[in-house]
């Protein structure tokens, strides 16, 4: 089986120092929610559950390009947003408001460079957003997209996509290639 792998745009470290000590002391409110670790936290453009080691190469070369052709662009974390739905949501996340449209435009590009490569992409509809917590079966999160609405809008321009391995099912990250956003 090949290795895990997604491509993202990483917060800067002063967005994820401010975003951690703010959900710090709200952490034990829902013991039932499984929250992401800060060093980890990411906007992922493309998913891709298994990349065969000789297939590496083409899909970075193809991401090079990818990234060479891009412009880098504002992007903005604000308010929460769940999925499925804040009924019963299994992720927790902040949502992506500047930038929505270049990020999508990134994403499209990212998993159109994994097809290329032989490289099969997660098919899902694309939604922006940074993942905080996880849920196995499903929570009512109606008071923390309360909480993340009270939260500051982070902003940061957006400069390089990342191609990350992801290794012990998303509890360790190990950065494969950083390719800058280089079109002016």
């Amino acid at each position: 089986m090949g290795a895990r792998m997604f491509t993202a745009v990483l917060p800067p470290r002063e967005v994820v120092d401010e975003l951690d000590r703010l959900l710090d002391p709200r952490r034990d409110a829902d013991s039932s929610l499984r929250w992401t670790r800060p060093d980890g936290w990411h906007v992922t453009t493309a998913f891709m559950a298994s990349v065969d080691r000789y297939r590496l190469d083409a899909l970075e070369e193809n991401l090079a390009e990818v990234a060479a052709r891009a412009a880098p662009f504002p992007l903005a974390l604000a308010g929460g947003v769940t999925f499925p739905d804040p009924v019963k949501a299994r992720v927790l996340a902040l949502a992506v408001g500047t930038g929505q449209e270049a990020l999508g435009a990134l994403a499209a590009a990212s998993r159109t460079a994994a097809t290329r490569a032989g490289v099969e992409v997660d098919g899902a509809r694309y939604v922006g957003h940074l993942t905080l917590a996880r849920h196995h079966r499903g929570v009512a999160a109606k008071r923390w997209l309360e909480v993340l609405s009270s939260f500051p809008v982070w902003e940061w321009t957006a400069e390089e996509l990342v191609l990350i391995e992801s290794r012990q099912v998303g509890r360790h990250y190990d950065v494969v290639g950083r390719f800058p956003l280089e079109a002016r």
